[in-house]
């Protein structure tokens, strides 16, 4: 890139990943601009437009290393667990906190960042977001080989699992004064699905 040595392509590139998300968390993707973004990393406009195509471009950018590093976390949780129906539990857990605690993620899901991004994305890049999605859950492969797990399709059973974490989007519903609240809700949720992929009767 023209202008711009190695070194400064690299740290202009995290700064720009660094200001878009704190921007994304604090506005949203539809109120960021990309004049907000620049003016925090003190280029020019069309210099953004060097390191991506878009805001969109940007936001997905951030958003696949909050994926990255929310699969390495789930993994070595799976990992330590021995027994599948506590790896399926763990799973679904770390993936309702993630969504509840992730400033990124939960707007992503509960502030329907989703479809804004789905409409402003090339077919070719909806496709590449969706398959970041699907390697989430790595363990699904082994999980569907084992007799007692009811399926034998893991990309059935990720797509069950993306699909649970808009259920998140009803935490609001049940206020502290709600008996049961939406922790108990959700907890109970994850014991009936954990019942419901083993079949131990044999």
């Amino acid at each position: 890139m023209k202008g711009f040595s190695d070194d400064e392509r690299e740290r202009i590139r995290a700064d720009l990943i660094e200001s878009g998300r704190a921007l994304f968390i604090q506005f949203g993707l539809e109120r960021t601009r990309i004049k907000d973004i620049t003016e925090e990393v003190d280029i020019g406009t069309s210099t953004f437009y060097r390191f991506f195509d878009s805001k969109e471009h940007l936001y997905t950018e951030v958003l696949y290393r909050e994926i990255d590093r929310f699969t390495t976390e789930l993994e070595g949780k799976i990992t330590a667990e021995s027994d599948p129906r506590e790896q399926v539990r763990v799973a679904l857990t770390q993936s309702f906190e993630e969504v509840e605690s992730n400033p990124i993620i939960k707007n992503l899901i509960i502030e329907d960042e989703v479809r804004t991004l789905q409409t402003q994305l090339s077919e070719e890049k909806r496709r590449e977001v969706s398959a970041e999605f699907e390697n989430v859950f790595v363990a699904t492969d082994e999980w569907v080989e084992l007799e007692t797990f009811k399926y034998d399709d893991p990309t059935v059973v990720n797509e069950f699992f993306r699909t649970l974490a808009f259920s998140t989007r009803y935490k609001d519903v049940h206020s502290r004064e709600t008996s049961p609240g939406y922790p108990e809700i959700r907890d109970e949720l994850i014991d009936t699905i954990v019942d419901g992929l083993f079949d131990d009767s044999g």
